[in-house]
């Protein structure tokens, strides 16, 4: 049951991390013209950023002093997770012409998945 809570505290961080990914995504691109990849990518790390720190001490209660070596793993899988994100786009946006905020949202739930087990398992053990 613990796995599951803890799952279920990853998606509520998440969920956080989605309106400040969308919000800097949008910001970026619509406002500042960025390359929709490049706006992607920084609402992407920014919103890691974020879910890291609510994940330390919310999701995974953490006391690890060695916070700058778990930050650097959490972000390491993130950016690992920003690619498949990226893929995931490429295919349903560019490839499928599905729409581009549907497909970025379809790419954060499979990229989930990869996060948490990574996190899970490596980074908060």
């Amino acid at each position: 049951m613990e796995f599951i809570w803890t799952f279920i505290k990853f998606c509520l961080v998440g969920g956080s991390g989605i309106l400040v990914d969308f919000s800097v995504t949008f910001f970026g691109k619509e406002i500042l013209k960025f390359n929709k990849y490049i706006a992607n990518s920084i609402g992407f790390i920014v919103a890691a950023t974020s879910n890291y720190v609510l994940n330390r001490f919310f999701t995974f209660a953490s006391k690890n002093p060695q916070f700058l070596k778990e930050y650097a793993l959490f972000f390491i899988f993130s950016l690992i997770g920003l690619s498949i994100n990226n893929g995931v786009i490429y295919l349903l946006h560019s490839k499928w012409k599905w729409n581009f905020y549907l497909s970025k949202l379809f790419a954060i739930g499979v990229v989930t998945f990869w996060n948490f087990f990574m996190n899970y398992f490596i980074t908060f053990k």
